[in-house]
């Protein structure tokens, strides 16, 4: 049990030295050259990084506290107080027990992050009633539908030989399959979506998707303005529930080319079948981790105190140690992501304009405040897009006078359509 502790620790204080590597750069990036922003805004941009990155910091140390807190005797205590006969029907108890516990610790980062940063730096549009509303929601959710994956699970532990393998086709299939039901059952759960009103737009929008072979089941708006001012659209569902979703905060910041560009991109990543890639990067981590935790020493389980053959150990142990597989492993499917935004970059310009994807690129960054400058280490591990300076540079903007009115932020929009 020390060589886990002392191995999760590492895992922290590495957490911890790339926020702290990361806020020091922001900090002294900050106060120099303006980079495609105003100086006002580049300078609010990077307090808020500096920001977001000591809640990064604070929740780390949380997040050690509690491994410590599971591992020491958190763990044994769950087994003991919950005196249920019917193991699987425990292992269920137990682990709706274990994720309540840490979500009302870790609860407070989620507000001060939403009612005080985001508040202070205008993001936050968000209520108290809706945020308590939201919270309610997603623990029914949970209950539901993680208490069923979790009985699922248990019930294959007890019940099947190589459980492992069957564990991990069931719980892939389920998250595609909850991937598939989302746009459709369970985002209108919080947010209201209605047909695109802008009939000219949904034409502009049907024929970009049809140059691209691309079906969907409408075009979609979704009233995130409630909550946030951030922009972003996305293409919701697999097979028959794909829907194309754009917030209503992307349709007023802007211009119709500019979306259309922005709809290119991610068309570019189905075109390149990327979310079948990333599919297959993540089935091959989740069996991976599905091995590695079937085959754990009885010796670790003994130290702690609970039962090694009982699926509410395994589950729980797998909660507890599967973040550090992820977060060694992320760089690499951050690297491959990275690597195809370049590609629906271009895709994204050949459809809907180079320069227009440009200045959408430029008013994402600017609108979502999002510090342009980043240390090494922070990008290699977090980074699932490229910078935005290295996009620009990718997408052709090279020339002197192009690469200074980018620098500067002083990039004309195209806007015929306004």
């Amino acid at each position: 049990m020390l060589g886990v502790s002392i191995f999760y620790g590492l895992y922290i204080l590495i957490k911890i030295y790339i926020a702290t590597m990361q806020a020091g750069f922001v900090a002294k990036a900050k106060d120099g050259k303006p980079v495609l922003m105003m100086p006002s805004k580049f300078f609010k941009a990077g307090r808020y990084a500096i920001k977001k990155e000591r809640v990064v910091i604070a929740e780390a140390f949380i997040e050690y506290i509690l491994f410590i807190f599971w591992m020491g005797f958190g763990l044994r205590m769950l087994d003991q107080m919950i005196q249920i006969d019917d193991v699987v029907l425990k292992s269920v108890v137990y682990i709706d027990l274990f994720f309540a516990i840490n979500y009302l610790v870790t609860l407070p980062f989620d507000i001060y992050q939403k009612f005080v940063i985001d508040e202070e730096f205008g993001f936050n549009k968000s209520t108290w009633k809706l945020f308590i509303a939201d919270q309610l929601k997603i623990a029914a959710l949970f209950l539901i539908f993680g208490s069923l994956i979790v009985y699922i699970v248990s019930w294959i532990i007890v019940n099947v030989q190589n459980w492992w393998i069957w564990g991990f086709a069931v719980v892939f299939g389920l998250i595609i399959l909850i991937n598939a039901i989302y746009p459709i059952l369970i985002a209108p759960i919080f947010n209201k979506f209605t047909p695109l009103q802008d009939k000219e737009l949904e034409k502009d929008i049907n024929e970009l998707l049809e140059r691209s072979g691309f079906k969907a089941n409408g075009v979609y708006v979704v009233d995130s303005s409630k909550r946030d001012t951030r922009l972003n659209a996305y293409f919701g569902g697999l097979g028959k529930s794909k829907r194309v979703v754009l917030f209503d905060t992307l349709l007023q910041k802007l211009s119709r080319s500019e979306l259309l560009a922005v709809l290119g991109h991610e068309l570019g990543h189905f075109k390149h079948k990327d979310i079948l890639k990333n599919i297959f990067m993540m089935g091959v981590m989740f069996f991976a981790l599905f091995y590695i935790f079937a085959n754990l020493p009885a010796s670790l389980y003994e130290k702690v105190g609970i039962p090694a053959d009982a699926p509410y150990s395994i589950i729980a142990m797998f909660l507890l140690l599967s973040p550090v597989f992820f977060f060694f492993f992320m760089p690499l499917i951050n690297f491959v992501s990275r690597r195809n935004e370049y590609a629906a970059d271009r895709y994204g310009s050949e459809l809907g304009g180079r320069a227009n994807l440009r200045n959408a690129l430029l008013k994402l960054v600017e609108e979502n405040a999002h510090f342009p400058l980043s240390h090494p280490l922070y990008i290699f591990f977090y980074y699932s897009h490229p910078p935005i300076l290295e996009r620009l540079k990718a997408l052709g903007f090279e020339e002197e006078s192009e690469a200074d009115e980018a620098l500067k932020g002083e990039c004309a929009a195209i806007d015929e359509d306004r």
